[in-house]
């Protein structure tokens, strides 16, 4: 099949006709950037063959915005020595005519044709989809679909078996493929595809387990049944015990129990009692024994206080004879600085004369600077008000100046304008004759412009009136003189008579703006705050001049024997440290001596009043009593410990705690005994009662007749069990029969898929499964083989794969006689390029067999394909 020509019309972004005229056999390369028509062409080229041209959903093919459109394809290709011509609109005319050399299908009877011939689906309603595109559906990769290849195939896969020869269409249609239909149809009234029992094999299955849970169920209530039977007799024999009342004997032996732990109970009352007095004795000894120890500790305490009063008169009389050497110290120390304070005032006030001499010839400095600069800032002022003066007067700047060139221009303009559409009069007369122009003598030779009528006069002939041709002289002239008269009123507002004195004029106001630039840059150096500051800072200095000489008078005189401040200061800190040291030894002796003086009181006072209490008569009474209530105690608490010791053996004798054990254990087993009984009576009654009901179901009975029905319903299932696994292996042994002869159809197949991968990968091999699906890229590694599943590859390599088992497919087809057209809309987008070369390589091969249409936005990729790229943007419009 070799497509000859496409014209698109009212399609998408073609809304004028596009025509693509002379499509070679081989590659036909189009190129062009992203949105330039490229996948609009292909759109095109599927909706010809797969939309069916009274379909309502193709609205897409519509151009954008234009809802009346009617979308337009033509198509003509070769096929077998004939040619067909396709021609389909959409939509608003709805059409589809195809001629076959001279042989004219219409409508649905072409469409039918087309789609035998290519071996796709017609749709019966809606819009194409990819499970209808069979053959070209697979051949023709759309953007970004390269590595997508199982749909393609599983949708082509009828159309590619039926090409693979005659002895797969013999085991296709055989008498095998019935038996295999009749054989699965047998077997699916058995089993589901995925083993599971259906129908009435399903049924038997699931009667089968119902039967056996049944008896399963019957089983354990037989069994239960008998032990339920042996429960009753145990119960029985237990309920003969229970008339004895067991549980009474324990219930009195609980309460003896509790008798004698409420004996118990009171020893230990007892006990707690007079362990509490033994505690109060205790307290009371201790308190007894603190209050002898206080007495003793006041004695020592007594004896201290007699050598604390010795030692404060000692250190009194020591601090009082060293107050006379320290106020003398003082005294010295205070004339000292106050001599040293007079020199440094003198010092300062020498000092201060000085700094006041410096700064009063720096005032003098500063003084006349500001003279010379208020002097030189009032001439460049007046000069600055003069020059601003002739600058107002001078209106010509430099916009003016523009705009008065413009309007000369304009006029210029106009008068060429005039001289080239003006009737041009020229003349030679004869020597001594004349003629009268208007009111011009005319002579001699030359020429005149006439712009508006005018009387020729020619003595002894008559009047010519000359009357100017062409429609734009009148306007023209409306045009100079309104140019004219703006002109003139410009050199009236400015006050000049022409251009050149506009320019002189300009030339001397932008000097003079320099001028004063200048002016004003030097004013602003001498008085940046402007004259009246700079007059203001000269009376300041003036007077501060004047402060500083009144008070370089009150000064005294130089004295060549005075000291500097920084000796003077020395002086006075050395004289200062003296005097501090000797005020804070006078303050810490004055502090000392009243601090001596009030710890000797505090002594005297404490002492005698310790000893008045420690020799006082109520002190010796209480001594003596203290002593003998000491002795009382401790006979009072020998007496308790012996009470407590005794009582205490008695109380762990009787062993309380075993005595509560017994009474809780007592308790609670004779409450056992007696719940036991109770249950058990009522147990009794509701196991007699089902065991009634049990015998009265003829349980027995019911098992022998469900056993029975177990049994034929077993025979049952086995046969349809064997039936099944009969079916299931007699498929097997049939399928995998057809499996070899696959494999042996797929041979071409396999053959043309390695002649393609030998130019991309060497020794390299991709396997097919028996749906005719690439299915292991097989490679050499480190000596052997690796296998690389095709749904594992890179998405680059499955993109590789896919386009040469697009290819082999296509050669298959080929070679069974059939149409074969490629079309690849930017395929090998994910190619790097080191692979791109050899996959040129491939489709310049595969170009030597097929026809092929390449669209790519990547020109620089296709520079060595061997053929001629078309550019979209040059594509031929047609009518």
């Amino acid at each position: 099949m070799k497509l000859r020509r496409i014209r698109i019309e009212q399609l998408r972004q073609f809304r004028r006709p596009l025509e693509i005229r002379d499509l070679g056999p081989g590659i036909n390369l189009f190129i062009g950037p992203n949105e330039s028509g490229k996948s609009t062409v292909v759109r095109a080229i599927r909706a010809a063959f797969f939309e069916r041209h009274k379909s309502g959903t193709v609205d897409d093919l519509q151009p954008w915005g234009d809802s009346s459109a009617a979308p337009a394809i033509q198509l003509d290709f070769d096929w077998q020595g004939e040619h067909w011509a396709l021609n389909k609109s959409f939509l608003k005319r709805k059409r589809c005519d195809l001629n076959i050399d001279g042989q004219v299908l219409s409508g649905d009877d072409a469409e039918e044709k087309l789609g035998e011939l290519l071996g796709y689906q017609v749709p019966q309603r809606g819009a194409s989809k990819a499970e209808h595109w069979g053959i070209p559906g697979l051949l023709w990769i759309d953007q970004g679909t390269g590595q997508d290849i199982e749909d393609p195939v599983s949708h082509a896969g009828g159309y590619l078996k039926s090409a693979l020869g005659e002895s797969l269409g013999e085991v296709a249609s055989s008498a095998g493929d019935e038996l295999i239909a009749q054989l699965v149809n047998e077997r699916s009234a058995l089993l589901t595809a995925t083993g599971r029992a259906t129908g009435d094999y399903a049924d038997t299955q699931r009667r089968y387990i119902e039967c056996e849970a049944q008896l399963a169920a019957l089983d354990q209530d037989i069994a239960l049944y008998r032990r339920q039977v042996d429960r009753l007799g145990e119960l029985q024999q237990l309920r003969i015990a229970d008339a004895t009342r067991p549980w009474e004997g324990l219930y009195r032996q609980a309460k003896q129990a509790e008798e004698r732990l409420t004996e118990v109970q009171g020893w230990e009352q007892a006990q707690q009692r007079e362990e509490q007095e033994r505690r109060q004795c205790a307290d009371n000894q201790q308190l007894c024994q603190d209050q002898l120890a206080s007495f003793t500790r006041q004695q020592d305490e007594l004896a201290q206080r007699a050598r604390d009063v010795q030692k404060a008169d000692a250190d009194l009389n020591d601090l009082q004879a060293r107050r006379r050497p320290i106020e003398s110290l003082l005294a010295q120390a205070q004339a000292a600085y106050q001599t040293a304070e007079q020199v440094l005032r003198l010092a300062r006030r020498h000092e201060q004369r000085g700094t006041l001499d410096r700064e009063l010839g720096r005032l003098d400095q500063e003084l006349s600077e500001i003279e010379a600069r208020l002097q030189q800032s009032q001439v460049l002022q007046a000069q600055l008000l003069e020059q601003r003066g002739q600058l107002q007067a001078n209106r010509v700047d430099a916009a003016s100046l523009k705009q008065l060139q413009a309007a000369g221009q304009a006029l210029h303009k106009l008068d060429i304008a005039q001289q080239a559409v003006a009737t041009r009069l020229q003349f030679e007369l004869l020597p001594e004759q004349s003629i009268l122009l208007g009111n011009d003598v005319l002579s001699g030779q030359g020429q005149r412009l006439l712009l508006e009528p005018v009387d020729l006069n020619i003595s002894g002939i008559g009047t010519l009136r000359i009357q100017p041709g062409g429609e734009d002289i009148a306007d023209l002239g409306r045009r100079r003189q309104a140019a004219q008269d703006r002109l003139e009123a410009m050199f009236g507002e400015l006050q000049v008579t022409g251009l050149g004195e506009a320019e002189e004029r300009a030339e001397q106001r932008r000097v003079l703006q320099d001028d004063i630039k200048r002016v004003e840059f030097q004013l602003e150096s001498l008085a940046p705050k402007g004259l009246d500051e700079l007059g203001s800072r000269q009376v300041l200095a003036a007077g501060r001049k004047d402060t500083l000489q009144a008070q370089l008078a009150e000064l005294p005189k130089p004295d060549e024997t005075a000291v500097d401040i920084a000796t003077a200061e020395s002086r006075l800190d050395a004289a200062r440290s003296d005097l501090k040291r000797a005020e804070q030894a006078a303050t810490a002796l004055e502090r000392d001596l009243g601090l001596a003086a009030q710890a000797q009181r505090s002594t005297h006072t404490e002492w005698q009043r310790l000893q008045g209490t420690v020799q006082s008569e109520d002190r010796l009474q209480q001594e003596k009593k203290l002593g003998a209530q000491l002795a009382e105690l401790r006979a009072r608490e020998a007496a308790l410990q012996e009470s407590l010791a005794g009582r205490h053996k008695q109380i762990e004798a009787a062993n309380p705690d075993i005595l509560r054990q017994d009474i809780q254990r007592f308790t609670r087993s004779a409450e056992a005994l007696k719940q036991e009984a109770e249950q058990r009576t009522l147990e009794l009654t509701g196991l007699q009662g089902r065991l009634d009901a049990l015998g009265a179901n003829g349980l027995e009975e019911q098992h022998a007749e469900l056993a029975q029905e177990f049994e034929a319903i077993g025979r049952r299932r086995n046969e349809m069990q064997q039936r099944a696994a009969a079916l299931d292996l007699l498929l097997e042994l049939l399928n995998a029969k057809r499996r070899e002869l696959t494999l042996r159809i797929q041979e071409p197949l396999q053959a043309h898929l390695d002649h393609y991968l030998r130019l991309l990968f060497p020794q390299a091999r991709l396997t097919v499964d028996a749906d005719l699906l690439p299915d292991q890229l097989v490679r050499g590694s480190n000596g052997g083989e690796a296998y690389d599943d095709f749904a594992l590859l890179s998405y680059g390599a499955r993109e590789q794969m896919g386009l040469i088992s697009r290819l082999a497919y296509a050669d298959l087809l080929k070679d069974a006689g059939r149409p074969t057209l490629i079309i690849l809309d930017d395929a090998l987008v994910h190619t790097d390029q080191q692979r791109l070369t050899p996959m040129k390589r491939i489709l310049f091969d595969a170009a030597q067999r097929h026809q092929i249409l390449l669209f790519s936005c990547h020109p620089e990729n296709w520079k060595d394909l061997g053929v001629v790229p078309v550019e979209m943007s040059a594509l031929a419009v047609g009518g």
